[in-house]
């Protein structure tokens, strides 16, 4: 878990394996959102719930290998780059990704609501389409941003 990673950096292997899951995220939310462009509702709905499952199975997988291998102070020593800017980077991408999964936890959360009422497809659908974007935005912004930080801490 934490020799050399597979992107040849100076990156752990488990932070390479978050990275790799976070940049690809907006790509398999994409194809989710195909399956229900294609009226394959059920698998739509399967989908987003996994990929929700398993972004936050990510993230304490993130946070439990933060932990035991030292910490941020351990990986502000693999860059050149001030420790401000990371740290300020790295806010910046600690509030997207709560904002994120927030949004798209309570879109998931309200679309289970509306179904259960009769209301997706349906009368929900506008209101659902309009959380979609916001959603899908801050995940990419999410998929950004953790990119950067990985390139800020680790390429540089």
């Amino acid at each position: 878990m934490f020799e050399a990673g597979f992107f040849g950096t100076k990156a752990p292997l488990f932070m390479d394996i978050v990275t790799f899951i976070v940049v690809l995220l907006p790509l398999l939310v994409y194809g989710s959102i195909f399956l229900a462009i294609k009226k394959q509702l059920k698998w739509h709905k399967i989908t987003q719930v996994a990929l929700f499952v398993i972004t936050l199975l990510v993230v304490l997988f993130f946070e439990v290998g933060v932990r035991i291998d030292g910490g941020i102070q351990k990986y502000l020593t693999y860059t050149d780059v001030s420790d401000g800017l990371v740290i300020g980077f790295l806010i910046l991408h600690i509030a997207i990704a709560t904002g994120a999964m927030v949004v798209w936890g309570r879109l998931i959360y309200l679309s289970f609501k509306a179904e259960k009422a009769g209301e997706l497809p349906g009368r929900f659908s506008e209101t659902h389409r309009r959380m979609t974007w916001v959603t899908n935005i801050a995940i990419v912004l999410m998929s950004l941003t953790g990119w950067g930080v990985y390139y800020l801490l680790f390429m540089n």
